[in-house]
């Protein structure tokens, strides 16, 4: 009886080891391919690879829930067997919620285009927060309890901290073993890697009003500075509501009044040129929208100061045989653009301010476009030349697997 006993525990012990395992080098993997699907450095280096990234990321985060199923067909015998020990039943508990929490959250991510804006915005918050404070502690916890589960032996010695430090000072033996000191540095090497981004990702997400922050650090040095409208200053948007994140596929360029121009051409009855002591002269207006990323998160109420691209269309004068207004990024890499029916739309903006100062290098400045209807890949960073041209463009991203169809789900539109 005792040795067909042992057999069950060994090989239930054994399926726990199989789980943590599995969890362990899937958390891993997911932690890693985050933080790289998140840095703008590594969306320079990998560009189409980084989408094929994105959709492992997505494969994998989908199965994570795998193991969870497999270790709840086990649970009730686990739980019987920690009755008694609420610290490990509490531990259980916390893996638990949050295995299900960054699924949940994934998923809202994955489906962004479903669930709209507001949704996903919430999702992301939620799956970063879960990320800074769940990482260290569940790789930690699947690192140890592997190690432990596959130590059977080991399990049943069970030493209070009071008699094992009697028993340490009897024999002259340290009061940790090898195996607890690698626990101890695991963790403090978790906490010390990871720490320092967890405030500074609280401290962004305590700190809304981003825009005014990276104003101060506008590479750009155009003269003069274009004087805001009053609408624009200040904003009657009231001061954009969020967190940009800045994402880039080259390094950020910035300009001065030398290396600085505007273009209008292609098929157009009238080529317009003009440099930034002429463009900042344009009769500008001001529009309040918001700004969502494909990735989701959103920045709300943003006070938008520049020159409306249908009447820059209206002004070059647009050739009938024009079907598609293409967009040229200063960096020399970007293009995107946009059918001529999507181009007049009354809010589509080439964009010179942001609540009542000129747009930072790090968002797009001096001169970006802004459609608020669609998601912000459409919205070329670094606009120097509008092209009209008679056949289809297919923009950066959407030759790396975005969709050319860009809408906003409640502004979806068939033009």
């Amino acid at each position: 009886m005792s040795s067909w006993m042992n057999q069950i525990r060994k090989g239930y012990g054994k399926k726990l080891a199989q789980i943590h395992a599995w969890n362990g080098w899937m958390v891993l993997f997911l932690a890693l391919s985050g933080l790289i699907l998140l840095s703008g450095f590594w969306r320079q280096i990998l560009g189409e690879v980084r989408v094929w990234l994105k959709w492992l990321h997505i494969g994998v985060g989908i199965a994570l829930i795998v193991p969870v199923l497999y270790y709840l067909l086990l649970a009730s015998k686990h739980w019987r067997q920690l009755k008694g020990k609420p610290w490990q039943q509490t531990n259980v508990i916390i893996v638990l919620a949050l295995l299900l929490g960054w699924f949940v959250s994934g998923v809202l991510l994955w489906q962004f285009k479903a669930v709209g804006p507001a949704w996903s915005n919430s999702a992301l918050v939620i799956h970063d927060l879960l990320t800074w404070i769940g990482l260290p502690y569940i790789i930690y916890h699947s690192i140890t309890r592997t190690r432990w589960l596959k130590e059977p032996s080991r399990r049943t010695i069970i030493i209070e901290n009071k008699a094992r430090t009697v028993a340490a000072q009897k024999n002259n033996q340290p009061l940790y073993t090898r195996r607890e000191f690698v626990r101890l540095a695991i963790g403090a090497g978790l906490t010390i890697t990871l720490g320092p981004s967890f405030v500074k990702w609280m401290g962004s997400l305590l700190n809304p009003y981003q825009v005014n922050e990276l104003s101060q650090y506008n590479a750009n040095q155009l003269i003069p500075d274009p004087v805001p409208l009053p609408a624009s200053s200040p904003p009657i948007g009231g001061g954009a509501k969020g967190n940009y994140r800045v994402y880039t596929v080259t390094d950020i360029p910035f300009f001065d009044n030398s290396n600085w121009s505007f273009t209008v051409d292609g098929l157009v009855k009238q080529k317009l040129n003009w440099n930034w002591e002429q463009f900042v002269q344009l009769k500008r207006t001001v529009q309040v929208s918001d700004f969502h990323c494909v990735t989701g998160w959103s920045v709300y109420n943003n006070t938008w100061e520049g020159i409306p691209l249908k009447q820059l269309l209206d002004q070059a004068g647009v050739d009938e045989q024009a079907k598609t207004v293409k967009f040229y990024s200063g960096d020399g890499t970007y293009t995107d653009s946009l059918t001529l029916k999507q181009a007049r739309l009354d809010d589509v903006m080439v964009a010179v301010m942001l609540d009542g100062k000129p747009i930072s290098s790090e968002l797009g400045g001096p001169v970006r476009l802004i459609v608020p209807k669609m998601y912000g890949y459409k919205s070329v960073k670094w606009l120097t030349r509008i092209e009209l041209i008679k056949e289809d463009h297919i923009g950066y991203w959407e030759q790396r697997g975005y969709d050319t169809d860009a809408w906003l789900p409640k502004n979806k539109m068939d033009i």
